[in-house]
């Protein structure tokens, strides 16, 4: 984001960017908890933010790790020993249905693992120095993937302990299930769904925000 600060607490359509994705997360009936992973020292501002917003649903904050499956696994150790499946989600990503989290935790509870992802529509090229085309990939086959990535809880943790096992780094929790050969099932989901990056996606994200609040 450059100079523009922490992605998190940007005011976007009247609230934080985490307020809209805890939102989304806090009124998905399908959903009994909420563990959010933060930085050390920023547990008393979520905590503020909860009361502002008045979040009903069960929530703990945890503390990352250096790394995004650290991050994962601490929050994986804060689950209740009765949980059966554990949806991933990208704070950064606000325009997530309540629709969508209950898809993949359908998937999830059938295969094992499922993601949210679309279809690329782009033509993509590959390139090994930045500069020239080296090949054209086949978009026929190829899906951009996004969150909420879900899981039964004893397939992620065995994914993510096979990974931290062998020192390998993934940003993508799915990746540490095709370590183990875990099967993830490709939930289709075709509605924006864009996670705040850079600073023109704040305006996208905000149209989008608006547009529901409108409904």
């Amino acid at each position: 984001m450059g100079g523009h600060g922490d992605k998190l607490w940007l005011e976007v359509a009247g609230r934080p960017v985490i307020a809209h994705t805890w939102q989304k997360f806090n009124d998905a009936a399908c959903l009994s908890r909420i563990i959010l992973v933060v930085r050390e020292g920023a547990q008393a501002a979520f905590e503020k933010l909860a009361a502002q917003c008045k979040f009903q649903k069960p929530f703990a904050i945890v503390v990352g790790g250096a790394a995004r499956q650290d991050s994962v696994w601490n929050g994986l150790e804060a689950l209740p020993p009765n949980a059966e499946l554990v949806a991933i989600q990208d704070a950064a990503r606000p325009c997530t249905s309540g629709e969508l989290i209950a898809a993949t935790l359908k998937a999830a509870e059938e295969t094992g693992a499922a993601v949210a992802a679309q279809p690329v529509t782009d033509t993509l090229k590959e390139s090994a120095d930045g500069r020239f085309i080296q090949r054209t990939l086949d978009r026929s086959r190829l899906w951009a993937v996004q969150t909420p990535q879900t899981f039964r809880v004893e397939v992620i943790r065995r994914a993510i302990a096979a990974a931290r096992e062998k020192k390998l780094l993934f940003t993508d929790d799915t990746a540490a299930c095709e370590l183990i050969g875990q099967p993830v099932r490709l939930v289709c989901n075709l509605a924006p769904n864009p996670k705040v990056t850079t600073p023109n996606d704040v305006s996208v994200v905000e149209m989008l925000l608006r547009q529901v609040r409108a409904r």
